[in-house]
């Protein structure tokens, strides 16, 4: 980091995220990689975080950490590559200690390290469920709970930026990604209402975009890596103080808020229930969707897809 203003692609310009350390996991590919490139394009100091696995999340490699990286710093901007996993509290704190040798703090955290392992529910093995919730959940767990003590300890805030994707997609063959993504959500919500009062956010970008996740899975969408990165950028900014505890969806030039999940209709029996009655009234109720963001559940996988392309 240069101060208040900083050299990029030979230019000086002043960063949103200048004196800024951010944390990028999942960074050597796809949004995670966008999100890296963009935060030392506004002057944050990025720890360019990747196991550097294959998509089923085999045949590790710290090369792509390194020419990301390498790139940043060709560039004019700051970086230094960590090639650990985030599925163990160990790699973890390596990952952030990283961060605390070369800058001394931590100010932002992106939990983008992701891998696939479809297959139907039936076939799924117990190793196809770890290896994914694993990565996606526990490594979500890892990441934010040692950045937020450092950030907690150094008493300056911070932004945790988790990555909910998949959840709402009703793509078949995916129990253990959309799972660990249901897991994400749930997370950072609880995150963000422990650190109230910290200075810490957390919030969650559920983003479609075209990476080598996506396309493994024979999805083709609309957005792409490099749409998601303004909306990250923001959250992990200033500009978005007192943003907490919140889930958005990115698609291209389409940005969404996201409620909790709510009671859509209720039923009252005086006496109470009997399964007859049940059965009388349960049909009208699970088709009863309210209009507004109605049927995510019902679309077919080709719905739901068009759907993110408007």
């Amino acid at each position: 980091m240069q101060g208040k203003y900083t050299t990029w692609k030979g230019l000086w310009v002043m960063g949103l995220l200048d004196d800024r350390v951010v944390v990028v996991t999942g960074a050597g590919r796809g949004i995670g990689r966008s999100v890296a490139v963009a935060a030392a394009g506004e002057g944050a100091g990025v720890v360019v975080a990747d196991y550097g696995v294959a998509m089923d999340g085999s045949v590790p490699s710290s090369s792509v950490a390194e020419e990301v990286a390498g790139e940043i710093r060709a560039q004019g901007g700051d970086a230094v590559a960590v090639g650990d996993s985030v599925t163990t509290m160990e790699g973890a704190r390596r990952i952030v200690q990283a961060a605390l040798s070369r800058w001394g703090r931590v100010d932002g955290l992106v939990c983008s390290a992701g891998i696939l392992r479809p297959s139907s529910f039936l076939d799924m093995t117990e190793e196809d469920w770890d290896g994914v919730v694993g990565t996606h959940l526990k490594g979500h767990f890892t990441m934010m709970q040692t950045a937020a003590r450092v950030m907690a300890e150094q008493g300056t805030g911070g932004s945790l930026v988790a990555m909910g994707s998949g959840y709402l997609s009703p793509t078949p063959h995916l129990a253990n990604y959309r799972a660990a993504k249901a897991g994400v959500l749930a997370l950072t919500k609880t995150a963000a209402m422990d650190l109230a009062g910290t200075g810490i956010r957390a919030n969650c970008v559920a983003p479609a975009a075209n990476t080598r996740l996506t396309e493994g899975h024979g999805l083709r969408l609309k957005g792409d890596p490099d749409d998601v990165a303004p909306l990250v950028l923001y959250l992990l900014s200033d500009l978005a103080a007192g943003v907490t505890g919140q889930i958005f969806s990115s698609a291209g030039d389409r940005i969404a808020g996201w409620s909790d999940p709510f009671e859509n209709h209720v039923l009252r029996q005086l006496g109470g229930w009997t399964p007859d009655a049940l059965a009388r009234e349960i049909p009208a109720l699970v088709h009863d969707h309210p209009a507004d963001g109605a049927g995510v559940l019902d679309m077919t996988h080709e719905e739901f897809t068009e759907n993110l392309k408007h």
